[in-house]
């Protein structure tokens, strides 16, 4: 009997890792493609503005900059979830 609890204790805290492990990856994964697909569309139709008008450069900058910044909230997530 104390051979079979002592298992099934290391199963638990073995299972609690792996799905650590699986949520972290999940949460950076997710992060990156999601800002990823956005970035194609914001990319395209910033190169599309400012060809048309040159000034809005600087505006096309902060919506890519606002893009990316998902992909580092992933990041984050992640070693907030692998640091517990």
């Amino acid at each position: 009997m104390g051979i079979e609890s002592a298992f099934a204790q290391e199963q638990d805290a073995a299972s609690a890792g792996s799905s650590r492990l699986l949520g972290a990856g999940l949460a950076f994964g997710l992060a990156a493609a999601g800002a990823g697909i956005g970035l194609g569309f914001v990319g395209a139709a910033g190169l599309a503005a400012i060809s048309d008008n040159p000034k809005m450069q600087s505006r096309v900058f902060i919506f890519v900059g606002m893009v990316e910044s998902i992909a580092i909230y992933g990041i984050v997530m992640m070693f907030i979830i692998l640091g517990q």
